[in-house]
């Protein structure tokens, strides 16, 4: 692939500056350090030219919090003026991150997503009799800094932008040399480009038709198990050699039992929550019903938390228990 040079002034133009800011502070308008930031907008975006064109930027500080939806995680918060940072670098960047994706990859990517992935995983539910799931163990916090610095340099030829991407990868680590945080944006990036190459091992030297790739979430599917599960130790030696992961152990079954894949579990002819999903779901439910009848929510916070929570439990086939759980916490109010 040739490299991309000469990106630094697009990524400094205050233009697109002015994007980033805006992409940046989207859902965050009334953030104490948004809006400080917007009072000094012009200045703080020339400010941020300067720093880019010089490669002065500041990266790190981060501020860490633990969630635990829908699993542990530790979460990293990055300031402000970074977020308009990774989002100025990203504008730019994205169609060359973007040509190296297959097209089974579906994680951070225009057009792509969640619900794209599961379609194409039910058709192949329906074309193959076995599916081999992959996962990573620690994905984030085991992505090697210095593999990723010789993936970029293989896709950027400008300095300037590698040093900056340099930068922000070497403003934090969990272990000697790994991780990268999660909740930045150019994380998201990070991540999913350091497994597109065994993506393309996967289609190009292994030559699997059926395989699906959510982040670090990877099935492959073929009618032969024993084709599968030996494509499954290649593969593992792959991502080991190359990409110094380790993979959890693989989860082998045939379709027709079901598909544990983004939340759900996929049939040939129907979608059922996963166990997880269902716990989720109800605890979830209980706390908003909870936040409304005890006045603490008026009915549009209420509303504006529950319709993505109801819009997961759609794809579905869950009608009959989204009913059950809102008429048992309901019927308490009576």
């Amino acid at each position: 692939m040739k490299r991309q040079g000469q990106l630094l002034d697009q990524i400094a133009d205050l233009n697109n500056l002015y994007e980033a800011f805006y992409k940046a502070q989207k859902g965050k308008a009334h953030n104490p350090a948004v809006c400080a930031y917007k009072e000094q907008l012009q200045a703080n975006l020339r400010t941020l030219r300067l720093q880019i064109i010089s490669g002065s930027v500041e990266t790190g500080n981060y501020r860490s919090f633990t969630i635990y939806d829908p699993k542990k995680r530790s979460i990293c918060a990055t300031p402000f003026p970074q977020r308009v940072l990774h989002h100025a670098l990203m504008n730019v960047c994205h169609p060359f991150f973007e040509k190296q994706q297959i097209g089974e990859s579906f994680a951070s990517r225009r057009g792509k997503g969640t619900y794209v992935a599961l379609d194409k995983a039910k058709e192949y539910n329906r074309q193959y009799r076995w599916f081999l799931k992959l996962d990573v163990r620690k994905y984030f916090e085991s992505i090697d800094h210095a593999i990723l610095k010789k993936q970029l340099c293989r896709l950027f030829k400008d300095k300037g932008v590698l040093f900056i991407f340099y930068k922000i990868i070497d403003s934090y680590s969990t272990r000697e040399k790994k991780s990268v945080p999660i909740g930045n944006l150019t994380s998201q990036y990070f991540a999913n480009h350091y497994l597109s190459v065994a993506d393309h091992y996967v289609k190009e030297a292994l030559r699997m038709a059926g395989y699906v790739r959510y982040m670090d979430d990877m099935v492959l599917w073929h009618n032969d198990k024993e084709r599968l599960l030996e494509t499954g130790y290649r593969f593992q030696e792959f991502v080991a050699r190359e990409l110094d992961l380790e993979l959890k152990p693989f989860c082998l079954n045939a379709t027709t039992k079901g598909l544990p894949f983004l939340g759900y579990r996929l049939f040939s002819d129907r979608v059922w929550l996963s166990p997880r999903s269902k716990k989720r779901f109800i605890d979830k439910s209980r706390l908003y019903a909870c936040n409304l009848q005890t006045g603490l929510w008026t009915q549009g916070e209420y509303r504006d938390h529950t319709m993505p929570l109801v819009a997961f439990t759609e794809y579905a086939n869950a009608r009959e228990f989204r009913k059950k759980v809102y008429s048992k916490w309901f019927a308490c109010e009576e």
